[in-house]
């Protein structure tokens, strides 16, 4: 019976002495951590979190398109006899894309302008003698046997007062005269019709000229080919697309942008703009073109603005996401960029408070050269830690 006293009694004394062991121990604990020493600390610079105006700028996305996009076709029919272009190759306003057999186009315009050429020569016509009716051979014909009848007329009416002719004479000479006279008006008439004649095979003229001009396409301005679609050996039809040649420098970018920002554009605003294809680097364009009306499908308004592409490298069909700056700054809290730190799409910044930093979850906005804008989360004044941020949690000891 003492013996199971006794051990009862030692238990319970060990027991004690174990739970006065872990309470000491703990309260040492907290008066390490509390007193840690300044080598136990996370090293920090800090910076108060400032205030000032920004340029605000909105976001808005498109695509670049050329500046001019033309699908060049035949003006007439044909067999392609050449194809002196390429896909991508540079060409100049008029410079030859495609070319037609000529042959049947040469003859016709030949003779058109024999046709015109004899009737120029039987008018008397010649580039230093404008038409004068006066002046063609069959006119000037008429017009001397007019005149001669006229004479005649006049002695015999003369004669006819002396006595000296008949009436019947008299009457004779005189519908001579009259029908002198009518050939001759019949003659400046022919010469007029011929005239009309002659203008009608010049028409004929340049409409074989340009038929025969246009069996050669030429580019409609300076660019690059983007599709050659024929081949020597084919025939095409008037109206058959033959290329399609793009002008690309400037290009144009055509953007969408939320109606809840349309009063922050207007024509001749600058725009710069991103594209996959070049990270890192920032294009400028600037707005051209605001669209009078929304998408009613998008409640967002087109606005297209000129980008210059001195060296090519923009290519249409770029998709391209634009900043454009608002006409008006507008305060915001800053902090340097060294300050955030960002983990699984959460950003957050480490405040100092005494001798330790509090974790703050924050919402990051615009960036402005080194400093990045916090919309939601600090308020200015606030001092962050802006080095070995990723050392740092909730509560820990910094000097």
């Amino acid at each position: 019976m003492h013996r199971v006293v006794y051990a009862r009694f030692m238990v319970g004394l060990l027991l004690g002495t174990g739970a006065l062991i872990a309470g000491c121990s703990a309260a040492d604990g907290k008066t390490a951590e509390k007193d840690a020493p300044p080598s136990a600390r996370v090293a920090i610079a800090a910076t108060p979190a400032v205030e000032r105006p920004i340029a605000r700028f909105v976001r808005a996305t498109g695509t670049l398109i050329a500046e001019e996009q033309a699908d060049v076709a035949a003006e007439t029919s044909g067999r392609v006899v050449a194809t002196p272009i390429e896909r991508g190759s540079r060409v100049g306003q008029g410079a030859e894309l495609i070319r037609l057999s000529s042959t049947e186009t040469d003859a016709q315009m030949r003779e058109a302008e024999a046709n015109a050429a004899q009737i120029e020569a039987r008018l008397g016509i010649t580039p230093e003698a404008p038409f004068n009716a006066d002046a063609v051979p069959e006119v000037q014909n008429a017009k001397a046997a007019y005149d001669l009848a006229q004479s005649e007329f006049g002695r015999v009416r003369s004669l006819l007062d002396q006595k000296v002719v008949s009436q019947s004479e008299f009457d004779q000479r005189r519908t001579q005269v009259e029908a002198a006279r009518q050939q001759y008006e019949a003659a400046r008439n022919g010469a007029g019709q011929q005239y009309q004649a002659l203008q009608g095979a010049r028409a004929r003229v340049s409409l074989a000229r340009k038929a025969l001009a246009d069996t050669v396409v030429r580019a409609p301005f300076n660019g690059l080919v983007a599709e050659r679609l024929v081949s020597v050996g084919d025939y095409v039809t008037r109206g058959t697309k033959v290329a399609v040649v793009v002008r690309v420098n400037p290009l144009r970018a055509e953007l969408t942008v939320p109606e809840q920002f349309i009063s922050a554009v207007a024509v001749g605003q600058q725009v710069t703009f991103e594209v996959d294809a070049y990270p890192n680097r920032e294009f400028a364009g600037r707005i051209r073109y605001v669209s009078p009306t929304l998408k009613a499908d998008q409640r967002a308004l087109t606005i297209e603005a000129v980008v210059p592409n001195a060296g090519n490298e923009l290519k249409p069909g770029l998709f391209a996401t634009a900043r454009l700056q608002q006409l008006s700054p507008t305060p915001a809290v800053l902090v340097p960029n060294s300050a955030v730190h960002t983990a699984g799409g959460t950003s957050r910044v480490y405040v100092v408070n005494g001798d330790h930093v509090e974790e703050r979850l924050v919402t990051v906005g615009q960036t402005v050269d080194t400093l990045v804008e916090i919309s939601s989360g600090l308020k200015a004044g606030d001092s962050v830690a802006t080095t070995n941020v990723t050392q740092l949690a909730d509560g820990t000891k910094v000097q």
